[in-house]
């Protein structure tokens, strides 16, 4: 097997902060949508869910991050449950974490690369 349970377990977590991004960003653009709920993805729960089980490697191939829909927090008087604050932090949190989880498979990756001798 050419990639392991670290790199597996990566790319399941660029993929849940990706979705993340997106169920992020559609709250922001949402701001102003009288009633509108926010959104969110937490990958986390199901990326340690899935690293906790009995055969890691296969629960990371199936791992699947929901959007669910968030009602706690304040209710502005428009009936809308978003900070936009808060959600700009989210946002640029979620973004570093991605970028991180990229850098580090990259250098993985490359690493591969190196020791099989194709160049990194």
């Amino acid at each position: 097997m050419l990639f392991d349970t670290t790199q597996n377990a990566l790319e399941a977590a660029i993929s849940g902060a990706a979705q993340r991004q997106q169920a992020l960003a559609a709250n922001l653009a949402n701001a102003n949508t009288p009633g509108y709920q926010r959104v969110d993805v937490d990958f986390h729960s199901s990326l340690a869910a899935a690293l906790g089980s009995e055969d890691a490697g296969e629960a990371l191939h199936s791992v699947k991050f929901n959007t669910t829909v968030d009602s706690a927090g304040a209710t502005r008087a428009d009936g809308s449950s978003l900070d936009v604050d808060a959600e700009s932090a989210k946002l640029a949190a979620n973004a570093l974490e991605h970028q991180t989880a990229v850098q580090v498979a990259h250098a993985r990756i490359g690493i591969l690369k190196a020791a099989m001798g194709t160049g990194a």
